[in-house]
């Protein structure tokens, strides 16, 4: 429309784009959507080379040459999403209970019992925490009814006497 009216009527492209209301700028704005073809069949390649890359690795390869592109990683996420070239996340497990030892096991006493007011049962468990140079350990004694804490201790060992020195009550 702003072509037209600066070719039929000889305005400048300021009066024609104030004539069709529009800013200048969307004159001469022209979109870079560029053709991913040969950035996909690049990233299928480095992809199928390296099958252990993930996208800081595939993205890494792309910007070197023989390809030599200017890519962040969360462009080379979508694409490996929608061409189904992402592998899964490897998750650190570490096991924090050892059911193989000489203890004896004593039977759930509260299984089948109903529990129909606050201190009838509590309960307790001990768990870790990961600090920035080890572990601490969280012993908690909790109500079942009422779910409330009833009493914590923590400590930089775990040891048999967790659970039975002072704790801090509620």
């Amino acid at each position: 429309m702003v072509r037209g009216l600066q070719e039929w009527y000889g305005y400048s492209i300021s009066q024609a784009c104030e004539l069709a209301e529009l800013p200048r700028s969307s004159y001469f704005y022209r979109s870079r959507k560029a053709d991913e073809s040969q950035l996909v069949a690049d990233l299928e390649a480095v992809s199928g080379q390296h099958i252990t890359y993930g996208t800081r690795r595939v993205r890494s390869q792309l910007r070197r040459s023989p390809y030599g592109y200017r890519i962040n990683r969360k462009r080379v996420q979508r694409i490996m999403r929608q061409k189904g070239l992402l592998r899964p996340v490897k998750r650190r497990k570490s096991r924090t209970t050892d059911s193989d030892h000489p203890y004896p096991r004593h039977p759930n006493l509260v299984k089948e019992l109903e529990v129909t007011h606050p201190e009838q049962v509590w309960v307790s468990d001990i768990t870790y925490i990961r600090l920035g140079q080890g572990f601490v350990y969280l012993a908690i004694m909790m109500d079942v009814f009422t779910r409330a804490i009833r009493g914590w201790r923590l400590s930089k060992l775990l040891d048999q006497e967790l659970p039975w020195r002072r704790w801090a009550w509620r």
